[in-house]
């Protein structure tokens, strides 16, 4: 089959859905910047109601073929039928695998790569960064459906194996680094807390590498202080021993859905939001991710804001309610929007008092 009707059956196959969008293939390009987006549960591209991560999408459609993008929503309700997959966290191989495929069909060699993610979504993007790591990432002429399912298979197995192995050396590329990934309150929220469900679907999952792979040069990670749902318990990272790269893990002011700008239409908690957008935003620019020169001036921020809150829309069904634990890895820090008010910080947060992040 040729390579490019190998790759026209791809595409046909990445257009079913979840909802994602993607850049049109450049077909004579130097070096490219490949960014991979994947939002949370019931996240929209809808103006105005875009997650941080749509946000990056938008400003990267705006780069043209300097970025090559692909973004993919999380689960949606679309009415009772779709229930088991929101109660059960369906959907998030399928979101990866398509990821991975996409970003498989478009990667050459000198290329460089750039993951982003926010809620279920930063899960999902960083156990993508660990395929890569895990199995590689197949080259282009050998992104076949069949051949992204078998690297999937692979990674679900516990560590490398002889078979791993060969197909890693038949079928991708020997070395292939990601130089950022760029998360947003990363949670497993696998399913709602319902009894037994939940347990079932979590542990339906539990292969997933969050680690930071020794591919990965820059990791980022914006938290929220003030969450308190359980279902939305953060995954920080583990950095394998020798890891050379670069990691923040750093706590901002307000709930996950401030941090990850998922305000349901409160634009009045943007202020507040847009400060964890602008922290990435930056952290991307100096990794080297071409954005529009403008692009400060339109995310004003106000540490004073309002917060969206815990209890708006589907955050009510969540009962069981705790304050996050932080401070217990060493690579964790306030922001400084946050040290800045110290009249307002929790005795639980002063063990990262000391710890400045700007």
């Amino acid at each position: 089959m040729g390579f490019r009707r190998l790759q026209n059956k791809f595409l046909a196959w990445l257009g079913r859905p979840l909802l994602s969008e993607h850049s049109a293939e450049v077909k004579q390009r130097g070096p490219q910047a490949h960014v991979i987006i994947l939002d949370g549960t019931m996240s929209t591209l809808d103006e105005g109601f875009e997650t941080h991560a749509g946000q990056v999408f938008r400003l990267c459609q705006q780069m043209g073929g300097r970025i090559n993008v692909f973004y993919e929503s999380g689960i949606q309700w679309s009415g009772w039928k779709s229930a088991p997959d929101v109660m059960m966290g369906r959907g998030i191989n399928r979101q990866i695998r398509r990821a991975y495929g996409y970003l498989a069909s478009r990667y050459r060699p000198g290329d460089t790569i750039y993951l982003f993610g926010y809620s279920r979504g930063a899960y999902a993007v960083r156990s993508l960064a660990g395929v890569i790591d895990q199995v590689g990432l197949l080259r282009a002429e050998e992104t076949t459906v069949r051949n992204i399912r078998t690297a999937y298979r692979h990674y679900r197995k516990d560590g490398p194996t002889p078979f791993s192995e060969a197909f890693r050396n038949a079928y991708c590329h020997p070395d292939v680094k990601i130089e950022m990934v760029g998360v947003w309150d990363t949670v497993k929220a696998l399913g709602l807390r319902l009894p037994l469900l939940w347990r079932w679907a979590e542990n339906q999952h539990n292969f997933h590498n969050h680690a930071l792979g020794h591919h990965v040069r820059n990791g980022f990670h914006a938290l929220a202080l003030d969450e308190t749902r359980e279902v939305f318990g953060p995954v920080l990272w583990d950095c394998p021993e020798g890891w050379q790269g670069h990691v923040e893990q750093v706590w901002f002011r307000g709930t996950h859905g401030d941090v990850g700008g998922h305000l349901g239409g409160f634009e009045e908690a943007r202020p507040l939001a847009n400060i964890s957008l602008v922290w990435m935003l930056e952290r991307a620019e100096d990794c080297g991710l071409p954005l529009p020169q403008d692009w400060r001036m339109r995310y004003p921020v106000d540490p004073a804001a309002p917060s969206v809150g815990t209890w708006r829309g589907w955050g009510k069904i969540f009962m069981l309610r705790s304050k996050r634990e932080v401070g217990a890895c060493s690579d964790e820090r306030l922001h400084s929007s946050v040290r800045n008010r110290s009249d307002e910080i929790d005795e639980s947060w002063r063990v990262l008092v000391g710890r400045s992040a700007r």
